[in-house]
């Protein structure tokens, strides 16, 4: 087994783990308002969910996910996550302060919303079948498939180190700004949860009557 190949998978799961959606959205916000753990438990529960998706791929469970009725489902409900997280934090801007902010969120909401926004997420779903499945199938046929564990949690931990990163920088970031500067990043953020849900939306309402 090859340093470089183990290597390889490692940087798959973190760049995998780095377009903005969603769940990095949350992650900026929650940890520039409030802190690194904060912005790591969000990442901790989206990894719990993309780990769900990648043992549903690895277990052959993909055709549960193909039922019309369930990613209608999944669209609508990820719709409801995404434009409740962008309205409340919305609502909460009057209480964004330099302060005092640090901590108001709790480390238990913040896993919440991470896991609920990757578990409802469609995109989540067909991101992960489409390129983790073809990532077994060509682990598989290149080194078989005795190894695929050990290549599958090198990709995972790709997914974590993202998680520590980005958390990171959104604990050194928070010393250099202001309180305006704080809440147009979470305005920026919220409108962009918002956005993504209206789009979930809209594609739930088309499944299901168009």
């Amino acid at each position: 087994m090859s340093l470089t190949v183990l290597f390889s998978y490692i940087l798959l799961g973190f760049t995998l783990a780095a377009p903005i959606g969603p769940v990095n959205s949350a992650r900026l916000d929650k940890g520039i308002k409030n802190g690194f753990w904060h912005a790591w438990i969000v990442g901790v529960g989206s990894m719990i969910a993309d780990g769900f998706f990648m043992l549903f791929v690895y277990l052959g469970m993909v055709q549960f996910l193909e039922v019309p009725i369930v990613q209608i489902f999944l669209w609508l409900f990820g719709a409801f996550v995404l434009i409740y997280s962008g309205v409340e934090g919305l609502v909460k801007l009057h209480s964004i302060t330099l302060a005092d902010n640090r901590g108001k969120d709790s480390l238990v909401s913040c896993f919440l919303i991470g896991f609920m926004m990757s578990i409802s997420s469609p995109l989540s779903i067909l991101f992960w079948l489409g390129i983790y499945g073809s990532v077994l199938a060509k682990t598989a046929q290149t080194y078989g498939t005795e190894q695929l564990l050990i290549y599958s949690a090198m990709i995972f931990l790709g997914l974590a180190l993202w998680d520590i990163l980005v958390a990171a920088l959104t604990n050194g970031l928070r010393r250099f700004l202001t309180v305006t500067s704080l809440k147009f990043i979470s305005i920026t953020s919220c409108l962009s949860l918002i956005g993504f849900g209206l789009f979930f939306g809209y594609q739930g309402i088309y499944a299901l009557f168009g």
